[in-house]
């Protein structure tokens, strides 16, 4: 089993994040949530992404078994919420939702709340050819 990162994994992870940022990026109460959400939460929600993603990639990505793959292992969580992000951050932006330079905290809020499910997401899809 061949679990280095290749540009296979990257449109698997691109897809998924897509499937989920999309309707979550429509919703107006995921904006607003982006405008109100105290920075503590924000951080927390991070942190809560970053630990799923190891879950589920400890559990289905890698079978348990990172003892000698432990930067493969990091590096793929990495990656995999880079590129969610990435893809948030473009539909939020096709959507005239992304206001980077207008508003810099309200666009990255956005991005951390949205960026949350989009990345489980990205995983998920991920996985599916890992066994």
């Amino acid at each position: 089993m061949n679990l280095s990162f290749n540009t296979e994994d990257a449109s698997q992870v691109t897809v998924g994040a897509f499937a989920l940022a999309v309707p979550i990026s429509f919703s107006e109460e995921a904006w607003r949530l982006g405008e109100v959400l105290p920075l503590g939460n924000l951080i927390l929600l991070f942190i809560l992404s970053v630990i799923f993603l190891g879950i589920f990639a400890y559990q289905n990505v890698f079978q348990g078994n990172i003892k000698y793959r432990v930067p493969v292992f990091l590096s793929r969580i990495i990656i995999a919420y880079v590129i969610a992000a990435l893809v948030v951050a473009l539909v939020l932006f096709a959507l005239d939702k992304f206001p980077l330079f207008d508003e810099p905290v309200t666009a990255l809020k956005r991005l951390v709340v949205i960026t949350m499910p989009a990345s489980m997401g990205a995983i998920i899809v991920d996985s599916f050819d890992k066994e």
